[in-house]
């Protein structure tokens, strides 16, 4: 019997002050069975850094075709691919042939440095191609926040997030590899 995906319900706060956006998202988010909840926290705080009216999670791990966050126009372009961990590079130029931005946001700790430095070199002549490195103490904190029903605020001014979820708060600095 194959494991069902957990539902999580979010409701997040979020102010960017770099963006100026400010809104509330209510989000309905399933977690495969395959991902541990710090990477799942990664995916929100994703949500929150490009967040969007029409900013949407995916088909995710289920399709092959498709990032797990995307933003798309109104005429079905891919304004904005968003992607995590350590991904192949072939991936990375596909996903940067069908999107007019693509941000990829690591967290992997240590093995981050290895893969990156690996394809940095190929990395760098895909233009339209953001990468950060998310602080492994961050991620672990965040995977301790997780809960079926969460509320969450993001705070974010000059690239740093502050999050917080009533009882406790967290200071994110993603690193800009590329």
């Amino acid at each position: 019997m194959a494991l069902k995906a957990t539902v999580y319900k979010v409701d997040m706060q979020i102010a960017d002050m770099d963006r100026h956006y400010y809104q509330d998202h209510n989000i309905t988010i399933a977690q495969h069975p395959s991902e541990t909840d710090d990477r799942m926290m990664v995916r929100l705080l994703a949500f929150a850094l490009n967040a969007s009216e029409s900013l949407t999670f995916t088909k995710g791990l289920s399709a092959d075709d498709e990032p797990e966050l995307w933003d798309k126009s109104l005429a079905d372009e891919v304004l904005t691919w968003v992607e995590f961990g350590e991904p192949d590079e072939k991936w990375l130029r596909k996903a940067s042939a069908r999107a007019k931005q693509v941000v990829l946001y690591t967290y992997g700790g240590r093995s981050v440095p290895v893969w990156w430095k690996k394809n940095q070199a190929n990395l760098e002549r895909y233009k339209n191609l953001a990468v950060y490195n998310i602080p492994e103490d961050a991620v672990k904190a965040m995977g301790l926040m997780v809960n079926r029903q969460m509320s969450l605020s993001y705070s974010i001014s000059e690239g740093e997030v502050w999050l917080s979820n009533g009882q406790d708060s967290i200071q994110i600095i993603a690193e800009q590899l590329k």
